[in-house]
């Protein structure tokens, strides 16, 4: 299936990411499909795309343009591009992967959003590993540029090639990670940022502020890492840290200033305090 003729686009997983996600693609003219297994998660997806609408951020056309539902199953069988952006865990990955793989036509696209594990470790539980490659879309979705887009062993060229006019659709600009290495080019390129912060405030050097605000006035960053990794939430940092440190070395491992707050239950911003603190 050629890009021009991908209307319909199912995003399975509605956490902050996934919300985002379709968001971003039902404001690009799709019509768009979020699921999740729970109703309690369709309901806070909702809920927060409404938002965005109500502030005058998405047109009630597009708003239009979703459709929420537990039942992604339903939904599976009449898209023509699949979104996955459930939790980054590959206990929860392998099974949503292995049914669409099974539910979905043979032509359409897997996309993973994950931003480490290896789209050739992902595509190996369907039966279309040529179909399978990784969009790592960044956190808020709505508002970032960039999609990474991340070549498997067997994602085909027509593959690569359609999503990456599929993501110029979306209204994004890409960067191809051409070797299918554990954290691509960005979660790389951050966490070991991240790591290092954190370590130069556990070692008292200076305050996660400063840190934040040090990267943003000397190297022109929109945020801090510390600030980035709280967006992102702290518990996937970790697991992030740990499995690039398994795959590349042990500078990746995450630092015990980064093990306290996750085992606190300081998570970042939706908990309301990681390395900085967010009130309510």
């Amino acid at each position: 299936m050629s890009p021009a003729e991908i209307r319909n686009v199912l995003v399975v997983g509605a956490g902050e990411m996934g919300s985002g996600i379709a968001q971003t693609v039902a404001a690009a003219g799709f019509q768009t499909t979020v699921a999740a297994r729970r109703q309690a998660g369709i309901d806070r997806c909702r809920h927060r795309i409404a938002g965005w609408m109500e502030r005058g951020k998405l047109a009630p056309d597009a708003f239009a343009r979703l459709t929420f539902t537990t039942d992604w199953e339903a939904a599976a069988p009449e898209t023509d591009h699949v979104v996955e952006a459930v939790t980054e865990r590959l206990d929860v990955k392998d099974p949503v992967l292995a049914r669409l793989d099974a539910l979905c036509r043979d032509d359409v696209i897997l996309a993973s959003t994950t931003s480490q594990f290896e789209i050739t470790r992902l595509a190996s539980v369907t039966r279309r590993p040529d179909r399978v490659i990784g969009t790592h879309w960044f956190n808020p979705p709505p508002v970032m540029k960039l999609i990474e887009v991340v070549r498997g062993e067997a994602t085909s060229a027509g593959t690569l090639a359609t999503t990456l006019a599929l993501c110029e659709r979306f209204g994004k600009q890409t960067v191809v990670c051409k070797r299918d290495t554990p954290g691509f080019i960005t979660s790389r390129l951050i966490m070991l940022l991240v790591v290092e912060a954190a370590r130069i405030v556990e070692d008292g050097v200076a305050d996660a502020e400063d840190v934040d605000r040090a990267c943003q006035l000397a190297f022109n960053h929109a945020m801090g890492p510390l600030h980035t990794a709280d967006l992102g939430g702290l518990d996937t940092a970790r697991l992030t840290t740990n499995a690039l440190a398994d795959a590349l070395g042990e500078r990746f491992r995450s630092p015990a200033l980064l093990d306290r707050l996750v085992a606190g239950g300081d998570l970042g911003r939706k908990s309301g305090r990681g390395f900085h603190p967010y009130g309510g």
